[in-house]
């Protein structure tokens, strides 16, 4: 008689084994997999847009803007929901978000409808980084974390592939409404299985957990995390990395081809590769986060090695078939650094804050991602393509700094009540 998956739904969150450790991390990785997805829900199905409402690309882009917005905001915002009613239900909630976007964006009869869509999927997208980190760190023994947090990342980035694929050809033979509700019913799946498969997060967050306690205990304070400078570093480095990765992925291979001479068929590739190489780094990185203390020191080479990819980009003289691979080893560099950067936050994270400071943190990369393109737009508006990648070493070369910082602040547990 099989115990496999069914089995596993039942079993209660506390058992440390490797298999309910294992079951954890793909359920939370398909979560943060789809959230990925919807970053990505309406910018692949703008040509269909354009020419059913007749909008500009400034209109177009607007809506990917207030998604990033919303979603910033929400993350700060749903961590502290986290830590007060529990990392489960807010993902389900999340989700639930996502099916309704979906519907409202193809049942859409205007520009206002795509709007509304938009924020309701930045309203979904905000709680996901609270969520899925505290529970990876409530139910992952800390010698595994460095491989929860590659997954979790490598996840990211399948959700990112799938949906351009996804929509654009459901779109292509049916029709864009047809495409949105396609979207919807992959959060709608993905709901199913986390419901399936609750018992494996329920009990993480919320009245009643070690968490709370904490957080509830004489002295505690709600916000005693922003006291902690190691918080706001952390919040800094993130805004700086989705700066960075912003740059790569919006305006980064325009600025290559212009410079370098590489032809159009392979400035998708350029995105393609980089994600590739960032997703094999993830997973090395995850086996190079054993030893905690070194993790500052991880990311600080790991991206030391991608900025001067990053360099070599921006300066003239290439061959344009050098450039793809010189994106999937800028890629490699970054991936290198992901499980580690994820260690450092834990590392800053005061006991009974979990939600809290991921949420807070977490939130400059919805603000990083939202100013960066307008930034490196003004510079090929310039025509200054060099500058765009200038930029993002600069930004990239942020990283390393703040990342030492951090691991020297957070040498020793912070002493300060969650």
């Amino acid at each position: 008689m099989s115990t496999a998956p069914a089995a596993l739904g039942r079993l209660p969150a506390d058992v440390p084994s490797v298999r309910t450790e294992n079951a954890t991390m793909a359920i939370v990785g398909i979560a943060h997999g789809t959230s990925h997805f919807f970053h990505l829900t309406l910018a692949p199905l703008f040509p269909w847009l354009k020419d059913a409402f007749s909008l500009s690309y400034s209109e177009l882009g607007l809506l990917v803007t207030v998604f990033f917005i919303i979603s910033g905001i929400g993350q700060a915002l749903s961590g502290f929901l986290v830590d007060r009613v529990g990392a489960w239900p807010v993902m389900m909630g999340a989700l639930a978000s996502f099916v309704l976007a979906a519907c409202v964006l193809a049942a859409a009869p205007g520009y206002s409808g795509l709007m509304l869509g938009a924020v309701l999927c930045g309203i979904g997208n905000a709680p996901f980084h609270p969520v899925d980190y505290s529970i990876l760190n409530a139910r992952i023994s800390p010698m595994r974390l460095g491989k929860a947090y590659a997954i979790h990342g490598v996840s990211g980035s399948l959700g990112w592939a799938l949906a351009p694929v996804l929509l654009a050809t459901v779109a292509q033979f049916a029709g864009w409404r047809i495409a949105f509700l396609a979207a919807g019913l992959v959060a709608l799946a993905v709901m199913g299985a986390v419901w399936k498969y609750r018992a494996l997060m329920q009990g993480v967050g919320g009245a009643g957990s070690a968490a709370h306690a904490a957080a509830s205990a004489p002295g505690a304070s709600t916000f005693g995390f922003l006291r902690l400078p190691a918080v706001w570093m952390s919040f800094g480095f993130f805004f700086s990395w989705a700066a960075a990765l912003g740059g790569v992925l919006t305006f980064g291979p325009e600025a290559a081809r212009v410079l370098h001479a590489v032809p159009l068929s392979w400035v998708a590739t350029c995105v393609t590769v980089f994600m590739l190489g960032s997703a094999g780094g993830m997973l090395v990185g995850g086996y190079l986060v054993e030893d905690p203390s070194r993790a500052d020191r991880v990311v600080a080479v790991s991206l030391g090695v991608a900025t001067v990819f990053a360099l070599l980009i921006g300066w003239t003289g290439w061959p344009a078939w050098t450039v793809p691979p010189l994106f999937a080893l800028m890629g490699l560099g970054m991936g290198l650094a992901g499980p580690s950067r994820d260690l450092l936050v834990k590392r800053a994270t005061p006991p009974g804050a979990t939600g809290r400071v991921y949420g807070m943190v977490y939130s400059g990369l919805d603000i990083g991602m939202s100013v960066s393109p307008t930034l490196f737009g003004l510079m090929m508006d310039a025509n200054h393509p060099a500058w765009v990648w200038v930029g993002i070493a600069l930004f990239q070369g942020a990283l390393i700094g703040s990342a030492l910082n951090i691991g020297r602040m957070t040498g020793r547990r912070p002493a300060v009540a969650a």
